[in-house]
Order: structure tokens, then sequence, then C-alpha cells
């Protein structure tokens, strides 16, 4: 359970994390120089009373995505990351489990791609985190929970994305997701969310049950991927998925072609942010 010493470390890497360092604007009168609980919130996705209620002591028993989220936002090293869970009494995630943890030099590339949209999933395609422009390109992600941060499950369950494709094309996309999550079960046989949420497209999807009973290979290309976006109409990017050695996370980044309308777009959707765009697209 959550003790009164797990709120203090909350606290304390709270006040030591510059509000410019995880890309939020520095502006206005601030009591001090770290992040306000507000901020820590947008960043690891949780509410604002949650996160006040977990630095006074008064919420027990935060999950481990909870402490995920928050190791993430403040920024904390392996070992600080360990010592948090230990600290809500949860077992720090062993090399069993399907790593969540970004790297430093992760966090800098993005931090440097300010005006790129940018976003690092796991091994199983859960999403981790995603920069602003991302949110602003494909839907904002903050508010989404379990599951439903899944590129797979939400491929095959949810609402899909807002991406264009040519039925051939989503076949292979198809086949490549289903690929990359049965080399995930096989990297990480013990990870029981992985293995939940496997039993859950099983059973859900019959198109993903096919394709995972006939053992169906494939790989991600790096290709042009043209998104439906609700302010600006179609944006045609390319979508290149970096992986990350030793970490098994994968970088997914969007770009467009300086000078041609598309790249201008991009450049609208940035400055527009994730103000007034509805419901999340993928």
């Amino acid at each position: 359970m959550a003790t009164a010493e797990f709120g203090k470390a909350v606290r304390r890497w709270r006040d030591r994390v510059p509000p410019e360092a995880a890309g939020l604007p520095a502006s206005g009168q601030r009591r001090a120089a770290g992040l306000r609980r507000e901020e820590l919130a947008l960043l690891a996705g949780i509410s604002v009373d949650y996160v006040t209620r977990l630095e006074q002591g008064r919420a027990t028993s935060p999950s481990s995505q909870v402490v995920e989220a928050l190791a993430r936002a403040l920024r904390l090293s392996r070992e600080e990351r360990a010592h948090l869970f230990r600290l809500a009494g949860l077992a720090p995630p062993g090399p069993e489990t399907v790593p969540a943890y970004i790297t430093p030099s992760v966090q800098r590339l993005l931090d440097r791609l300010t005006e790129t949209p940018v976003a690092v999933f796991d091994a199983s395609w859960t999403l981790l985190v995603a920069n602003a422009p991302y949110a602003a390109l494909m839907g904002d992600p903050s508010g989404r929970r379990g599951n439903e941060r899944n590129g797979v499950w939400r491929h095959f369950l949810g609402p899909g994305s807002g991406a264009r494709r040519t039925p051939q094309a989503q076949r292979d996309h198809e086949v490549a997701l289903v690929a990359d999550l049965r080399a995930a079960a096989e990297r990480y046989p013990a990870d029981r969310r992985l293995q939940r949420l496997i039993a859950e497209l099983r059973a859900g999807s019959d198109r993903f049950a096919e394709l995972w009973d006939t053992s169906a290979a494939g790989r991600h290309e790096a290709s042009p991927k043209t998104i439906d976006h609700p302010r600006v109409g179609a944006v045609t990017l390319d979508c290149d998925i970096l992986t990350v050695s030793g970490s098994d996370l994968r970088i997914m980044v969007y770009t467009a072609e300086p000078g041609t309308d598309d790249a201008e777009r991009l450049a609208l959707l940035t400055v527009l942010g994730t103000q007034n765009l509805g419901s999340p697209t993928a």
C-alpha cells in the first residue's frame, strides 16, 4: 500500500523537474522551479485529485500502471523507479515483463523533436508516451486507460485509426501487428498483462484469432500514411518506426517532405495543438 513516504518521494521528485525539461511552458508566476501538481497529472495521464491524494498519503495501492506513468513523468532513473515501486508496495518490473522504461537518451530525443509527431510504444504496441504534435495529429491519448492504449487492441477491437490503407496494405498491417505481438509473447512469456491482452483479442476478434492461429509472419515497413484529420483534412506523411536496442522500445515518427502542402498542414497542426479536436482518432 502507498504510504506517506510514497507521497513525499513524489513531491520531492516533482520539485526537481523544471517544466521546460518536460516540454511545458515555464511562463507565469511560479512558487517553485519544479512541476505543479496539474502538470504532473497531465504528463502522467491521471487526475489532479489523485496526484493530490497520493502526495498526501490519502490514496492507497496505486496500480503498477500509475507508478510507471509517474516514474516516466518525473524522469526517474532506473534505481529511483524501482524505489518508487517498492514504496507503493509493488515489486519493480523484472526482465520477464515487457519493458516500459523510457531511457534517458530516448527522452532527450523526444525533448528535441518538438515540431515532429513522435510516440514511443513498448514491444506489445502499448503507447508509453507521445509528444504534443503526435497528440494533435492522431488524437490526444491522455484519457486512454488499459488496453485503450494498445495499438493492436485499438485496431482489432477498438476505434482503429484515422489512417487510410488499401485492402492489401490493411492485410499487411494486420499481419505485422499480430507477428509483433507473438514475438513479444515469446520473449516475455510470464507477462500476465500481455497474456490477458492476447486472450481478449482472440476471444473478441475472429480476424486476430485467424492470424494468430495460422502464425502469419510479417513486419512493419516504412511507408507514407494518409491521416484524415478533423481540422486540416487529409495529411500524407512518412511514417518510420525505429527500434531501440536493448530496451525493446518502438519509436514512431511522422515527417513531411519540406515545402509540400502536407508539410504546411503538419505545421498548422502543431500550432493548433489538441484543443477542440473531439474524439481521438488513433
